[in-house]
C-alpha cells in the first residue's frame, strides 16, 4: 500500500517540516507553506512541492494537518481556498492539533459531504521526536479512516494509542494530558523559583529532584530550559507559552463543561495568561519561571 500512497504536509514550520522529513523516507509526500525557505529545505528532504496548498492535496490519501484552533482547521479545510473538495473520496484528514473537542463535529459532517473522513490524532513530542518517529499520539477514528491513516501513523509514532473509534475521542484524551503537562510545567517553574530563593544551586538541585519521587518527564523536559530562562537569549523555542494559554483554556472549557473544579489547573492557567500578558506569548514555555521569579535571585 505504501509505495503508491501520497500524504500531504500543509505547513512545514517546527513540526511539519519533520514530520514530512520522517514520511519521506517510505512515502511519497507533498508539501506546502507559504514561506519559501521551508519549502525548500523540504524539497532537499525529499518532499514534492508545491505552489498552493489545493495543488498539494490534490488526489491525496492522506491530509496532514498541524494548526493553531478550531477556526484555522475550518479555514485550512473550508475557507475561500480551502482543500477539502480537492481531496479524493475515501480520503483522510489527520488532525494533529490540540483544538478541543468542540470543532470536531462540525468538521466531521463537512468532511463527510466530499467523501472523507477525519483521523483525530493529536500528538505530543515535539521536532526532534516528529523527525525521528518516537511521537506519542493518541487517536480516535472510524476503524476505515484508521486503517488508511496508518502508513502515516505508524511512520511518525513510536507509541499509538487508539482510544475510540469516534473523532473527538483523541481531542478528549489529549485535553486530560494537557491538563497534566500544563501543571507539571508550572509546577517545575515555583520549584525552581524556591531553590534560587533558598540559595540553592539551582543545576544541582534539579539533578537532585530528577533522581527522586518528585522527578517527572516534564521536570527532566523543562527543568534544564527553566534554567535558561534568565539568560539574554532565554532558552530556545521548543513550545511557546502561548501555546499553553491555548491548551489550558480548552482543559478549562472541558472542566466546565463537566461540571469539574480543577482549581490546580485554573491557578497553573492563569501563570501561562500572566507570562503572555508580561510579553512571553512567543518565548518557550519554560519562561513562566519569570512570572514566578522576574529576576533571579542567586548567581
Amino acid at each position: 500500500m505504501t509505495a503508491q500512497y501520497t500524504v500531504t504536509v500543509l505547513g512545514l514550520g517546527a513540526m511539519g517540516l519533520p514530520m514530512a522529513t520522517r514520511l519521506a523516507s517510505e512515502l511519497t509526500v507533498h508539501g506546502f507553506d507559504i514561506a519559501e525557505p521551508r519549502l525548500r529545505l523540504a524539497e532537499e528532504a525529499g518532499v514534492r512541492i508545491f505552489d498552493s496548498a489545493r495543488a498539494a492535496a490534490a488526489e491525496s490519501d492522506a491530509l496532514l494537518l498541524a494548526v493553531r484552533n478550531g477556526e484555522q482547521l475550518d479555514d485550512v479545510l473550508f475557507g475561500t481556498n480551502g482543500v477539502a473538495d480537492v481531496l479524493k473520496p475515501g480520503a483522510v484528514v489527520i488532525l494533529t492539533s490540540t483544538v478541543g473537542t468542540e470543532a470536531i463535529p462540525a468538521t466531521v459532517a463537512r468532511l463527510a459531504e466530499f467523501g472523507v473522513e477525519l483521523v483525530d490524532a493529536p500528538l505530543s513530542g515535539g521536532p526532534k521526536r516528529a523527525g525521528e518517529g518516537d511521537l506519542l499520539i493518541v487517536v480516535g477514528a472510524a476503524p476505515v479512516a484508521l486503517a488508511t491513516a496508518r502508513p502515516v501513523l505508524e511512520l511518525l509514532a513510536s507509541t499509538l494509542t487508539v482510544v475510540g473509534d469516534k473523532p473527538g475521542d483523541g481531542q478528549a484524551l489529549k485535553t486530560v494530558n494537557q491538563l497534566l503537562c500544563g501543571v507539571h510545567i508550572a509546577a517545575a517553574a515555583e520549584a525552581m523559583a524556591l531553590a534560587d530563593a533558598l540559595g540553592l544551586d539551582q543545576a544541582k538541585t534539579l539533578a537532585a529532584l530528577e533522581a527522586g519521587a518528585a522527578g517527572s518527564f516534564m521536570l527532566s523536559n523543562r527543568g534544564p530550559r527553566i534554567l535558561e530562562a534568565y539568560t539574554e537569549d532565554g532558552a530556545e523555542v521548543l513550545s511557546r507559552l502561548d501555546i499553553f494559554v491555548k491548551d489550558m483554556g480548552i482543559v478549562g472549557k472541558a472542566t466546565r463543561a463537566a461540571g469539574l473544579a480543577t482549581p490546580v489547573a485554573a491557578a497553573a492557567e492563569q501563570l501561562y495568561l500572566l507570562g503572555q500578558s508580561q510579553g512571553l506569548a512567543a518565548a518557550d514555555d519554560s519562561a513562566v519561571i519569570k512570572v514566578v521569579a522576574p529576576v533571579k535571585r542567586t548567581a
